[in-house]
């Protein structure tokens, strides 16, 4: 049911989408498309749940720059802020380290400083935001709690994408042009209130023409997998860009 509500995406531009959705309090979850996506910036959670757990084992709290750098990373995307965590957490050896606690399997690390490049499924995301989001999870409940803090303060101008549907959201987006293809990745993962219940959405995309054509597709995909857990038709909206 899920692939053919999402076939309308894929047929406008070419846009390549894998989605993940989970309503926790049922267990219900759908998922579309094992082909795996560069993250672009989705990366940062990520990076930063490494970090913490690499500080859960050294029995400390993070650093005062290790958060405030954090915090520019994840609600600003800072790539500068990326840039150093990445090299803290000891780049792609250090984040497949971490990876292996957390219990994803189909996440490869980007190459050297290139943590951008990193590629990941739609499942292995939805993995992550398990870990970032439930109570059973390697991250402690303090580490848990500052990525959810940092995942609902996004500046404006980067809340779109999984808050397309619902009203309350915690969320980080990526996206990325390509340089061979001109096409532009751009991607969505985060927990929104939608329908009187609780949903962990994931949607990762490439090959859209532009970046907000990207976005629309992005969020037109956000809706039909939502409403198709729900049971209801969801809304047909245009792709826009």
């Amino acid at each position: 049911m899920l692939a053919r509500s999402l076939e309308p995406v894929r047929a406008h531009g070419g846009t390549q989408v894998s989605v993940a959705v989970l309503e926790p309090s049922t267990g219900r979850r759908a998922v579309y498309g094992p082909q795996t996506h560069i993250t672009a910036s989705v990366a940062k959670v990520d990076i930063l749940a490494a970090l913490l757990l690499f500080a859960q084992r050294e029995g400390r709290s993070l650093t005062e720059w290790e958060t405030s750098t954090a915090a520019a990373m994840i609600q600003s995307s800072d790539n500068d802020s990326a840039d150093a965590l990445w090299r803290r957490i000891g780049g792609a050896e250090g984040l497949a380290e971490a990876n292996k606690t957390l219990g994803l399997t189909s996440t490869r690390p980007g190459p050297d400083a290139h943590w951008g490049l990193t590629r990941t499924t739609a499942a292995d995301q939805l993995t992550l935001l398990k870990a970032v989001f439930e109570d059973r999870s390697p991250l402690s409940e303090a580490s848990r709690r500052l990525i959810q803090s940092f995942m609902g303060r996004i500046d404006p101008d980067q809340a779109w994408g999984v808050s397309a549907e619902g009203s309350r959201w915690q969320l980080k987006n990526g996206w990325l042009q390509r340089s061979a293809s001109r096409r532009w990745a751009v991607n969505s993962v985060g927990r929104v209130k939608a329908h009187g219940s609780t949903f962990y959405v994931v949607v990762l995309s490439h090959g859209s023409p532009t970046m907000s054509h990207g976005v629309s597709a992005v969020e037109r995909a956000t809706r039909t997998a939502v409403h198709t857990l729900c049971g209801t038709p969801p809304p047909v909206a245009p792709i826009i860009g």
